[in-house]
């Protein structure tokens, strides 16, 4: 405890966190009493009226808001709360080395967990493994090769140096585009790949990286499985919404194959 806080009587500065804080932080029980938040009343987070803050500048200089920083974490924790981490690290033990926190909050092991980015293409949601992109970076300047560059076959793009070849996976997946869409129009542009070959796409807009249970992913829809290519290996919900989870070594094998074709 530091000088400033030894022998700290609240009645002293303010009757209501006086009765709301005991002078042993450490006795509170859980819900014994209700912290009166005094700082977000009177204090530098309300209407500044509290006299004290002529001595102590701001809230946290202030032996009140000491004080009940320490009852918060030295206060018991709830009836449930240790017997549901038990049971948490009880199940992570037998399964697996560790475990993380999927995109809804739920407790995943790690050889279960399924790491995404999700992007949109036109009006459609995507994912593919986070472990194939390089790079998500604002959009490249896309150099057409006369008499090769067509709609999937976008050109060539140098990304710091380096020549990758730049290709539409809207056009691949036979994805309706807007009249006026285009590359140098996408919002961002990824770069990924295998060990194969790299490649550059537009993205229209990308959400980040989430983490989901594999079981969450159920096999694709009889209409996409059913296309001449299918490229989506399975789906899995996300804020209310489908996301098609793409192969990506049939999707980079399918580019190399198709605009390698003569």
């Amino acid at each position: 405890m530091s000088s400033t806080d030894a022998g700290f009587d609240p009645q002293g500065l303010h009757a209501s966190p006086a009765a709301a804080l005991h002078a042993s932080p450490g006795a509170v029980e859980p819900s014994a009493t209700r912290l009166d938040d005094c700082w977000n009343r009177i204090g530098v987070f309300g209407d500044r009226s509290c006299p004290e803050l002529l001595n102590c500048v701001h809230c946290r200089n202030c032996p009140v808001y000491s004080a009940a920083g320490r009852s918060l974490l030295e206060r018991l924790p709830p009836g449930d709360y240790l017997q549901e981490w038990t049971t948490v690290l009880a199940e992570t033990k037998r399964g697996s080395e560790s475990s993380t926190l999927s995109a809804d909050g739920s407790v995943v092991r790690s050889d279960q967990s399924l790491s995404v980015m999700i992007f949109r293409l036109a009006r459609e949601l995507f994912a593919l493994p986070v472990g194939v992109f390089l790079e998500v970076s604002s959009p490249f300047v896309v150099h057409s090769v006369p008499g090769r560059s067509n709609q999937l076959f976008l050109g060539m793009v140098n990304v710091r140096g380096e020549i990758m070849l730049a290709a539409s996976l809207t056009n691949l997946l036979g994805l309706s585009v807007e009249r006026g869409s285009g590359p140098q129009a996408a919002g961002r542009m990824a770069v990924a790949g295998t060990p194969a070959g790299k490649w550059v796409f537009p993205i229209d807009e990308i959400y980040g990286i989430y983490l989901f249970n594999r079981d969450d992913v159920k096999p694709a829809p009889v209409v996409i499985t059913n296309a001449d290519h299918s490229y989506a290996c399975g789906v899995f919900q996300w804020q209310n919404r489908s996301v098609a989870l793409l192969d990506p070594d049939h999707i980079f094998s399918m580019l190399t194959t198709e605009i390698s074709a003569p």
